[in-house]
Formats: C-alpha cells, sequence, structure tokens
C-alpha cells in the first residue's frame, strides 16, 4: 500500500504530461471535424511532416552553431512552415471538391492522402530515423516521487494550456469566433447572409494542420522520428476526440485528459494491459454515450 501511495506523484505527473501531450496532438482533429464534417485522417500526416520539419530544421540551426535556446523557435518555425506548404494544396486543391459529398467518401478520401503522404515523407527524409534531443535535456530536470522529469515536459503543458485558453477565448469573444459558429450551425445560411464560407473553410483546416504539425515539431525532441509515426498518433487523436464528442473541444480536453490519466495508472501499476485500458475507455463510453460525453445530437433540417 505505500508503494502504491509513494507512486501517486509520478502517476499524476505522468497523466498530465501524457494529457497535454494528447491534447495538442487531438484538438486539431475535432476542431477541423467540428467546423468542417470532415474526419481527416490526414491529421496524422501533418503530425509526422512537423515533426519531421521541427527536427531536421533544429539539426541543421544547432549544427552551424546558432544559439540552442531559440530552437523552440524553430520547432514552432518548422510547424508554420509545413502548414504553409500543406494546408491551402489540400484543401483548395482537393478537399473544397468534396464537401458536397458523403462524410464516408471525405473519410476515404483523406484515408489515401493519407498514404500518399506517408510515401512522400519516405522520399523527402528517406527511412533512417531523426533525432535531435538538445531541446530536450537544455532545460534541465525536476523531481517528484524520486523520478526525475526533463522540464521541457513542462512547455508541453503549458503549450496545450495556451491552446485551450486561446481557441476558447476566439470562439466565444471574438467577431471572428461568433462567425465560425455561425458556419458550423448552418453554413448555407451564413452564405446567405454574406459570410465568406469558403476563407472559414480554408482557414480552419490551416490551423488544424498548424495544430497537427505543432504537436508533431515539439514532440520530435523526445521520441525518434522514423516513418510510421503519424500512424499512432491518428489512432490515439480519434481515441480522444470520441471519448469527448467529435468537434468538442471542451470534450477534447476532456478526453486528454481520461486518456492520459488512465493510460498513466495502467503504466504504472499494470503495464501489461496499457494499450488496452485505453480502448477499453473509449468503448464504455460509448456504449453509455455513442456520441461522446459532449457530443451532440445533430439537429434535423427540414
Amino acid at each position: 500500500m505505500q508503494t502504491a501511495l509513494s507512486q501517486l506523484g509520478p502517476v499524476i505527473v505522468d497523466g498530465i504530461i501524457y494529457s497535454a501531450w494528447l491534447f495538442i496532438a487531438a484538438v486539431g482533429l475535432t476542431l477541423v471535424y467540428g467546423v468542417m464534417k470532415i474526419l481527416n485522417v490526414t491529421h496524422g500526416s501533418f503530425y509526422a511532416l512537423g515533426a519531421y520539419a521541427g527536427a531536421s530544421l533544429t539539426a541543421a540551426w544547432l549544427a552551424r552553431g546558432y544559439p540552442p535556446m531559440l530552437s523552440y523557435a524553430v520547432l514552432l518555425a518548422g510547424a508554420l512552415l509545413v502548414t504553409l506548404v500543406a494546408a491551402p494544396v489540400i484543401e483548395r486543391g482537393l478537399l473544397r471538391f468534396m464537401y458536397a459529398k458523403d462524410e464516408v467518401v471525405i473519410l476515404l478520401v483523406t484515408y489515401a492522402l493519407f498514404l500518399v503522404l506517408e510515401d512522400v515523407i519516405k522520399l523527402i527524409w528517406g527511412v533512417n530515423p531523426y533525432f535531435v534531443a538538445e531541446p530536450y535535456a537544455l532545460l534541465g530536470s525536476f523531481e517528484v516521487g524520486g523520478l526525475k522529469y526533463p522540464t521541457y515536459n513542462l512547455i508541453l503543458v503549458g503549450l496545450a494550456l495556451t491552446l485551450a485558453a486561446g481557441l476558447a477565448w476566439v470562439l466565444r469573444a471574438t467577431r471572428v469566433g461568433k462567425l465560425l459558429l455561425a458556419v458550423i450551425h448552418d453554413p448555407e445560411m451564413s452564405r446567405a447572409l454574406g459570410v465568406n464560407v469558403d476563407r472559414f473553410y480554408l482557414v480552419t483546416f490551416g490551423l488544424g494542420c498548424f495544430l497537427a504539425a505543432l504537436g508533431g515539431s515539439f514532440t520530435a525532441p523526445t521520441v525518434s522520428v522514423v516513418p510510421g509515426l503519424g500512424v499512432d498518433v491518428i489512432v490515439l487523436s480519434f481515441a480522444v476526440v470520441v471519448i469527448g464528442g467529435l468537434g468538442s473541444l471542451p470534450g477534447a480536453a476532456l478526453g486528454a485528459v481520461i486518456v492520459g490519466l488512465v493510460r498513466s495508472l495502467s503504466v504504472h501499476y499494470l503495464p501489461q494491459v496499457e494499450l488496452f485500458v485505453i480502448y477499453s475507455v473509449m468503448a464504455l463510453v460509448l456504449a453509455f454515450r455513442p456520441r461522446g460525453l459532449f457530443g451532440l445530437a445533430e439537429p434535423r433540417k427540414i
């Protein structure tokens, strides 16, 4: 009993860190679905592109002897670069022709695009792993319950909190956010009232792409960046947003916290069921709340 209680601090810390990472990785997916009603499987590819861009740009920056503390700005620049290159091409060149299609058709289109982008990543960066550990170790570490954690993890937590607060403020306290809510509830009526719905779709898709790439870029220093990185991320992101409710930002936050804490408990106390418990929680939630914890029934249109 004493051992279990002594591990409680590390369990909570691990859960918070993993929840922050999950929220950053998943929030763009639920945002795009909430506005555009697209189950965007390419979200995993944007994450992987961000990881590769962040790792390669940061490695090049450090190799030239530039200040290591600015490597965090380079990680951010990597996510921005992926967004500026990929988002307009994909949304304007492909997805805008699919908005009138059934959701299943769009899902298959984004899945096909995901497979294409996986090969594009291999063509650009090859199949060898990329390592860029310097930003991860640069800030030192802190200790909880006898375990040391890199201080870099606090950047992920702060980033998740900043994104959550920023998105909530934009949606609820700005004119753009109120127009976006109108587009979400009734795009046809919004278009009839003069709202440029196509522009909102482009900006929303770009923001979703940026959030995924940002998650990948800031995760790159903590992992080995290898082909297939986006596959696990898209599966976990879907689990988070399904638990919270597709299209719900509070739902994504709650889903990330639930999955993060459940995973942390299993890793510390029953590691052999780590993956099983995550999907068990998802199945349990869907059994009682088929649309997720914050999901609402679709309004009928006559």
